[in-house]
Order: structure tokens, then C-alpha cells, then sequence
């Protein structure tokens, strides 16, 4: 078999075993992105609502941050073995037991009366997207086997895993301002009804690896990386010089360590490490994670930009991202198309360009920047880049993968996005911190100051996505032959 950064050509016969096609595959893209869609907003559709949920429950100011970081940990802590678990018990059934517990803990914590109560409903919303969020990406890999059609449905999951930010944004300003915050956790759960009604009528069951789960590995991985987050958390919260952060970092990179030694020695582990024996796809994995780290800690200060330097409301903020989206989604389709001439590789270097770019556009920015001359430009730019840059590395880390290996490949790659947005998010904010701490003058001079010192590290992250994209290697996608379609999945 030849591994290619965008997909795999091999003749042959179809191995047994080999998942069966989609009959719908069109309703079943729509379905699983629509899944997708509801994973990917639910961080961001809660940001914007904070400060009404800290005046409704009660909470303290280091407290709120726990709203975030108790999905964020559920999600990114189990997501290795929820991608474990479609390839075991077949993704369909992973994908709708994965929605039932993600819509019941909307549901609980839109009814929440205490804060203790929402962060167990939004740590069971990530237990919910951990099991589910894996099929996305499997489905489409064992779905969608021809280059052409699979390059486009790439696309889409680009454009909406891109996208998916702004528009929670957008989506949580409207429903925090015309309703309640409490409607930014009931909305998933008419979306998640009609997700359980659609997904056993138009989605073929793949089939089945029987296996034993990797306990060892599912219990270090999933330990190591919730301490790792909680680790940067608290620092980002307590300073490095915390000994509980330490601490954790101290016990997370034990965990990992053995997480790595345990896989090596699995008959059938969580994460197989020939994922990354391709040089492409091991590249792909780190840049994914660099550009989340970046673009996270983006969405988030300048949410704060808008609303506490520039006196945005909520609704106002939310609307502010609509252009930055709106490139994301045309972006990532043109970058679609362009993907069999141009590889992958070139489309994550001049994605993680067009991002470094304005990252470092953002620095310049004041308390009297406006946002039509001095922002505009910036996250249009950004949203060219995070587009374009999407649709490569999504490629790369999708294509190659065994079908017995597809959930656990997708579940890997979601734990690059949500480990790296959190841990990137940590570290940002205590680099925030500290430039605000080390500033002084008027408040707002201060906050901006902060923001963009955060901004300036956001840079480096992405600096080094294109260091990595120039380690690869860009080979064009072949023409795949009808007789070796199904092969592709393997």
C-alpha cells in the first residue's frame, strides 16, 4: 500500500471486512456535520454568554472559567477512547449513543439552578461529544472512498470545524441577548431529537472490529491528558510558580509517557501508533494542534476586545465574526477544489501564513482601533488562512487510515483540536496576565495591552505550523480506479 498526504490508491480486491457504502451518502454528510456543528459550537456559544450565567448562579470569577474548562476536560480527556469505541461497536450506534448523553446534559444544564449543577451537565455534554464527535470524521473516511467526492465532503467538515467557532459566537449572542443564556444548552437539544430521528434512517451501520477496549491505555491516556489541562488551567489561573500545577504537569507527563510505553506493547490499542508512522500525517497532528492553540486564544480576546475595550454588546460581538465565517466557509471550499493540483502541504503553509499573518496584523491593535479599518482586514485574513489550512491538514491526517482504525484516527485528530485550544487558551491567558500585570494606565489601555501580547505568542504557535508544513512532503492526489475505492478505507 502507498500512503499519499491526500489519499491512498491500491488495486486489488476489497479486504474482507471492509465497511459497506452509504446509501444516502448525501443526507449522511449532512447528518454527521450537522453533529459536528453542535460539538464545535458548544464552546464558544457558552463564552459569549458568561457574565449572565455568573449574575444567575452564583459564580466567582475564577469559578466561570470552570463552565469552559469542564467540557473542555470531559471532551478532550475521553476522546481517544470514545474513538475506540465506533470502531468496536460500529460507528452509528457510537454516533447516536453519543448524542442521547450530550442532549439530556443540555437539557440539565439549561435547567440548572446552581453551579454546581451546570458544570456536572457540561461535563456530561463532553462525555456526550467524546463518544460521538470520532464518527464524524470516520464516517466520511470510510464513506466517502472516491477522491473526488471524499476531497468535497473534507471540505465541508473543514469549512464547519472553521467556521464552528464564529458562528457560536454569533449564535450565543443572539440567544443570550433575545432570550436567556439558558437557550445556548437548549438549543442542542431539538438539534440532537432530530439527530436520533435521522441517523438510524439514513446511516449504514459499519461494520464491526470486534476487540477488547485498552483499558491500561484508555485509563493513561485519558488521565494524563485531563491533568495536563487542568495543569495549565490552574497555572494559567495561579501562576507557574503554583505547586498544584506543577504538580499536575509533573503527573500528566508521567501518565503520557506511560500512555506511550502501554500503546507499544497493546495487542489492540486505543491509538495504534503506526498513525504516525507517516511523516505527513505525524506533521499534521502538531500543526493541527498549534493552530487551535492559536486561533482559540484569537476568538477569545477579541471577544473581549469588542465587548470590553470597544463597549460591544454581546449580540454586537457576535455579529462582528460574521465576515470572518463567512471566509472560513468560502475559503475552504475554493481550497477544496484546489486540493488535487496544489497538495496539502501547500494549502497548510499558506494557511498557517495567512493566520501568522494576521495574528501579527492584531498586534498593532489600540483602545481606539475601529473595528472596519484596524480589525476587519485582520480577521478576514484569518479566516482565509484558517479555511485554506483546515482543508489540508484534515486530508493528511484522514487519508491512509485502516478502516479498523478510522475512529481512532478521528478521535485523535479531535484531540488535537480540543487539547490543543485548551492548553493554548492556558497558556495565552498567562501571557496575558502578565503584560497586563506588568502594565500601566487606564484600564483599557491595560486590556489591550494584554491582548495583544497574546496575540504576539498566538503568532509564534502558528510560525511553527509552517515550519512543520515545509517538513512535508506535497504529493498530488492520484486518480483512483473503481476496483480499488473500497481499499481506500483500510
Amino acid at each position: 500500500m502507498t500512503e499519499h498526504s491526500t489519499h491512498v490508491a491500491t488495486a486489488g480486491p476489497a479486504p474482507a471486512g471492509a465497511s459497506r457504502p452509504q446509501r444516502h451518502p448525501g443526507l449522511v454528510l449532512a447528518i454527521v456535520l450537522i453533529c459536528q456543528t453542535m460539538f464545535i459550537l458548544d464552546t464558544n456559544v457558552v463564552n459569549i454568554a458568561l457574565p449572565d450565567i455568573q449574575r444567575d448562579l452564583g459564580f466567582s470569577a475564577a469559578g466561570l472559567s470552570w463552565v469552559l474548562n469542564a467540557y473542555m476536560l470531559a471532551f478532550g480527556g475521553l476522546l481517544l477512547l470514545g474513538g475506540r469505541v465506533g470502531d468496536i461497536v460500529g460507528q452509528r450506534r457510537a454516533l447516536i449513543g453519543g448524542v442521547i448523553i450530550f442532549t439530556v446534559a443540555s437539557l440539565a444544564g439549561g435547567l440548572a439552578t446552581s453551579a454546581g449543577t451546570l458544570l456536572a451537565a457540561r461535563a456530561g455534554q463532553g462525555v456526550g461529544a467524546a463518544i460521538a464527535a470520532p464518527t464524524v470524521l470516520a464516517l466520511i473516511t470510510v464513506g466517502f472512498p472516491e477522491s473526488a467526492r471524499r476531497a468535497r465532503a473534507l471540505g465541508a467538515y473543514a469549512a464547519v470545524s472553521g467556521s464552528g467557532a464564529a458562528v457560536g459566537l454569533i449564535a450565543g449572542g443572539m440567544l443570550t441577548d433575545w432570550i436567556s443564556w439558558r437557550w445556548v444548552l437548549f438549543v442542542n437539544v431539538p438539534i440532537g431529537v432530530v439527530l436520533l430521528i435521522l441517523a438510524p434512517l439514513f446511516i449504514t451501520e459499519t461494520d464491526r472490529h470486534p476487540g477488547r477496549f485498552d483499558l491500561a491505555g484508555s485509563l493513561t491516556s485519558t488521565l494524563g491528558m485531563s491533568t495536563l489541562v487542568y495543569g495549565f488551567i490552574r497555572a494559567a489561573e495561579q501562576g507557574f510558580g503554583d505547586v498544584v500545577a506543577l504538580g499536575a504537569l509533573g503527573v500528566a507527563a508521567v501518565l503520557l509517557v506511560l500512555f506511550v510505553a502501554v500503546e507499544s506493547r497493546a495487542r489492540q490499542p486505543i491509538v495504534p501508533l503506526r498513525l504516525f508512522a507517516d511523516r505527513n500525517r505525524a506533521g499534521g497532528y502538531v500543526v493541527l494542534l498549534f493552530v487551535l492553540a492559536a486561533g482559540n486564544g484569537m476568538f477569545f480576546f477579541l471577544t473581549q476586545f469588542l465587548q470590553q475595550v470597544r463597549g460591544y454588546s454581546p449580540l454586537q460581538a457576535g455579529f462582528a465574526f460574521v465576515p470572518l465565517a463567512l471566509v472560513i466557509l468560502v475559503s475552504s471550499g475554493v481550497a477544496a477544489r484546489l486540493l488535487p493540483r496544489l497538495g496539502a502541504k501547500t494549502l497548510i503553509g499558506v494557511g498557517a501564513g495567512a493566520i501568522s499573518l494576521a495574528l501579527l496584523w492584531m498586534t498593532r491593535m489600540t483602545p481606539q482601533s475601529d473595528y472596519a479599518t484596524a480589525l476587519l482586514g485582520p480577521m478576514m485574513t484569518a479566516g482565509l488562512g484558517m479555511g485554506v489550512l483546515l482543508v489540508g491538514a484534515t486530508t493528511v491526517l484522514s487519508s491512509g487510515i485502516r478502516a479498523e482504525d478510522a475512529g481512532a484516527a478521528s478521535g485523535l485528530l479531535n484531540v488535537m483540536q480540543q487539547i490543543g485550544g485548551a492548553l493554548g487558551l492556558a497558556v495565552l491567558v498567562t501571557v496575558f496576565g502578565a503584560a497586563t500585570r506588568a502594565s500601566r494606565g487606564p484600564a483599557h489601555q491595560i486590556l489591550a495591552e494584554g491582548v495583544t501580547a497574546a496575540f504576539t505568542v498566538a503568532a509564534v504557535f502558528t510560525a511553527g505550523a509552517i515550519l512543520l508544513a515545509l517538513t512535508m512532503k506535497n504529493r498530488p492526489a492520484p486518480t483512483v480506479e473503481p476496483a480499488a475505492a473500497e481499499e481506500l478505507t483500510r
